[in-house]
């Protein structure tokens, strides 16, 4: 989707559906967190927007600015518990509150896993599990405190078919997953909700990781044959963060196509080892 798109194509929901609520999103400066940012603005939240790049985040600020809706730009670093403890601090200072934070910021590169460094697989695993539960923790010591409820949305990926050529994401995000089981679980009784959303192969930047052959060939591990569009998953979003998500908690929406129930999704060539078991 063009930024044109983003800002300008029909809406699923109705326009005042997040009025004056305050919505996080993580890694905000390109793909999927852009396009939830700029929905959420759409619906007339007030969002704070975050991610590493900030010329990028600055990018997204503007087309926010453009209808009119409120923004806070803030570069951070989600693997830092505590820069990451300052953001709220600043959200909380500048809004007055959260509402919904929405975990999308990550990162990974495809390489068989028997290759992988100790250094990359850290390093995956710190972006993708670690600084996920930095993000939700600090937001739930802040409803706790302020006694108020919350909303956490995930964004994570199709792990129960496995994930060829990106194991350690694969892993981190399975983390994730059962993480939110179990704080829904836990943080219940603090009227915090926590849920994920779980895109398949979506066309946005992301992509651009992949080989030619991947990108080629992901559209058909899925039962559409084709890419979804990042407006799929903050349609997702959506859903959760309003009033239509009110009665759910601990689950994983999925938008993939059918891709769990139908194809491989292999992001590398198949090792020699792999193809002589065939």
């Amino acid at each position: 989707m063009t930024d044109q798109d983003l800002l300008t194509a029909p809406l699923t929901f109705r326009e005042d559906l997040l009025k004056d609520q305050v919505v996080l999103v993580s890694g905000a400066g390109s793909g999927l967190g852009k396009a939830i940012a700029i929905q959420c603005a759409r619906l007339g939240a007030k969002v704070a927007i975050c991610g590493r790049r900030i010329e990028r985040l600055e990018v997204t600020a503007e087309l926010i600015r453009s209808i009119g809706a409120e923004v806070m730009v803030r570069a951070a670093t989600i693997r830092d518990a505590e820069d990451v403890d300052r953001l709220h601090g600043e959200v909380w200072d500048r809004f007055g509150r959260v509402d919904h934070l929405v975990n999308n910021a990550g990162g990974q590169f495809p390489q068989a896993a028997i290759d992988y460094s100790v250094k990359g697989w850290n390093a995956v695993i710190d972006t993708n599990l670690n600084g996920p539960w930095y993000m939700m923790q600090a937001a739930a010591k802040r409803w706790r405190d302020a006694k108020m409820p919350g909303s956490i949305i995930n964004i994570v990926t199709v792990i129960w078919r496995g994930m060829p050529g990106v194991a350690h994401t694969c892993a981190a995000r399975a983390g994730v997953v059962y993480l939110s089981k179990t704080l829904a679980i836990e943080w219940a009784p603090l009227a915090i909700r926590v849920n994920c959303v779980a895109p398949g192969a979506i066309a946005t930047e992301g992509m651009d990781v992949y080989s030619e052959e991947a990108q080629r060939d992901l559209p058909r591990s899925n039962l559409m044959q084709r890419y979804g569009q990042a407006r799929d998953v903050a349609d997702a979003v959506t859903y959760l963060a309003g009033p239509s998500g009110a009665f759910v908690t601990g689950e994983v929406m999925v938008v993939d196509g059918g891709n769990q129930v139908w194809g491989d999704q292999w992001t590398i060539p198949r090792p020699d080892y792999f193809k002589r078991a065939d």
